[in-house]
């Protein structure tokens, strides 16, 4: 199979963190990006969730994106209950 270059554009602070990342997983971007491109040919998607956080969470001080609030009061009732049967 031939290969080809790609050519991205990245904040530099965020390659380096990547990178300290993907060192410590044994692999370089190359791999790494190389296993992203093929999980979007085998899934026919983006193999994991994109989407905007919800506008509902409340803001809780110190406690800023460690707590949150449902949109349903029930749901994590529901996902605890599952759990415990």
């Amino acid at each position: 199979m031939a290969s080809t270059n790609i050519n991205i554009r990245a904040d530099s602070e965020l390659k380096a963190k990547a990178q300290s990342v993907l060192n410590d997983l044994g692999l370089d971007m190359s791999t790494a990006i190389n296993i992203f491109l093929n999980q979007i040919v085998l899934r026919q998607a983006i193999p994991f969730e994109i989407s905007k956080p919800s506008r509902n969470r409340a803001k809780l001080g110190g406690w800023e994106g460690k707590i949150w609030m449902a949109d349903d009061f029930n749901a994590p009732m529901e996902e605890f209950r599952e759990l415990m049967e």
